[in-house]
């Protein structure tokens, strides 16, 4: 078995093609392990985020139907948001960075208007470690109590739904429940 050293990339160059505080989007060109050159790949940094399993005090789950662009489509999903980072540009850098547990609470709070006292963390996991270095920390929160009216940003545009367990497994078979990591927090959240 060979050791991770010998499996790595170097980076040769890169080259910001858009660098704002949304994205770093970077053309990079590797060295491969055998010495031989590859480019273009492209790569990307965005804010790390949470994704917040949800239910109400009666085992509904909390939800929320919006656009995704994406995919050109209006998908229900569980709350979820940015780890906020005070003006940072560079989203692989660990910086002043917003708790994810308070960012988890604060998301459910502006998307839902609930909020919880019983919190579990239930994974940390790269969003798409092929091209990107942000994570995804996910959160199951019991007993959620309605508290507050929504409050969105100013690109936020969605409806907060209440569902079963049994629809929510329908919205998963029907396509319509499409966020991976949001299916995959779903099914920890069953074992």
């Amino acid at each position: 078995m060979k050791n991770d050293k010998d499996l790595e990339w170097t980076p040769v160059s890169v080259e910001h093609v858009i660098q704002d505080k949304w994205i770093d989007f970077r053309k990079v060109k590797y060295r491969f392990p055998d010495g031989s050159e590859f480019e273009p790949y492209y790569q990307y940094s965005r804010r790390s985020y949470v994704v917040i399993v949800a239910q109400d005090e009666e085992g509904n789950y909390l939800c929320v139907r919006q656009f995704r662009h994406g995919i050109g489509k209006v998908t229900v999903e569980f709350p979820a948001g940015g780890i906020e980072s005070e003006g940072a540009t560079d989203y692989s850098s660990e910086g002043a960075r917003e708790d994810a547990q308070e960012a988890a609470k604060r998301e459910l709070r502006e998307e839902t208007g609930y909020i919880s006292d019983e919190w579990n963390h239930l994974i940390t996991i790269p969003s798409n470690p092929t091209v990107a270095d942000n994570y995804a920390f996910v959160f199951y929160a019991k007993n959620c109590k309605k508290a507050s009216d929504l409050e969105l940003d100013d690109t936020e545009f969605l409806e907060l739904e209440l569902h079963t367990e049994e629809e929510i497994k329908q919205l998963i078979d029907d396509g319509k429940f499409a966020q991976a990591i949001h299916v995959m927090a779903w099914l920890m959240t069953k074992n």
